[in-house]
């Protein structure tokens, strides 16, 4: 699961559900202090911290991606990844 909008009204309560599943990938767009912010407000929504370390974020492996097709294989690389359970950095 991917959250994309950029939007808390729609991202959090979908990143609740993805959570409360077996989604063996959770990821949300956004810098890092716009998923500091984002683990905020879901732990004061009562969201557990480890099940908060679920959430990938800022999504995409850190490879310097800057255009949309960049950051497409950035979020595919880390999928991937998180798939074939290995670790996503040197």
């Amino acid at each position: 699961m991917a959250a994309l909008s950029h939007d808390p009204k729609i991202d959090d309560p979908g990143l609740v559900a993805a959570l409360g599943s077996e989604a063996f990938y959770i990821g949300a767009l956004g810098s890092t202090r716009t998923h500091e912010r984002r683990l905020e407000r879901l732990a004061a929504s009562g969201v557990d911290k480890k099940e908060l370390a679920r959430i990938h974020g800022p999504i995409g492996l850190d490879i310097g991606a800057r255009t949309p097709d960049e950051i497409a294989i950035a979020v595919m690389a880390q999928i991937v990844a998180q798939k074939n359970q290995r670790p996503a950095g040197p």
